[in-house]
């Protein structure tokens, strides 16, 4: 038998994650504004583009298919890709540039004026999302963070930063697939309001 207390690991899990996921009530109207301005770049003919390491890579894979598939709602596709999935690429820049540039560089070459580039990173601070939010801004598009507590050199990068309040890798990450399905909610009802124009602009 494990010497593992379950009410440690358990309860204690449980009761962190309340916590963090109460205290996003106090960020809802950065979560509006982050909705808003990707239902503009979609109803505009633009495209999201999400990227993260790890976990956050994953986060950003999901949240894209989301999009770019169905979250509640029959509707019609929506232009949202991660830059997180094609390995001849995230190969292809490690090796001749370095990992520092493996999303700066399909930023650089997807990404267009009015687009949304949106960085995933419990920490803040991981330097190839940095450098894509960098070049997404510089581009036109508009940047967001989803990060940690402290922000990390994200913040100051990008044009809103959704903190979540918490130091913990887990308890982050949790939070901001919350975030990332509250602010699908909100892009597919948009959508779903106006489906035939939506269907007809977007092809």
């Amino acid at each position: 038998m494990s010497a593992v207390d379950p009410s440690v690991v358990f309860n204690r899990a449980i009761a962190e994650h309340i916590e963090v996921i109460a205290s996003l009530r106090g960020q809802e109207t950065l979560l509006q504004r982050i909705a808003e301005e990707i239902t503009r770049a979609i109803f505009s003919g633009h495209k999201v583009l999400w990227c993260g390491n790890g976990g956050s890579a994953a986060d950003s894979q999901h949240l894209a298919a989301e999009l770019m598939g169905r979250f509640r709602r029959e509707r019609c596709g929506l232009a949202s890709a991660a830059l997180t999935t094609d390995t001849s690429i995230l190969t292809a820049v490690a090796n001749d540039y370095g990992y520092e540039r493996v999303f700066q560089r399909q930023v650089e070459a997807l990404c267009n004026q009015g687009d949304v580039v949106v960085g995933i990173s419990t920490s803040g601070s991981s330097k190839n999302v940095c450098a894509a939010l960098e070049s997404g801004r510089r581009m036109g598009a508009f940047t967001v963070a989803f990060t940690g507590e402290s922000g990390g050199t994200m913040a100051g990068i990008a044009h809103v930063a959704l903190r979540i309040r918490s130091k913990d890798t887990a308890r982050i990450q949790e939070a901001h697939i919350l975030c990332g399905h509250m602010i699908c909610d909100w892009v597919e009802q948009c959508v779903c309001e106006r489906e035939p124009a939506a269907s007809i602009s977007l092809g």
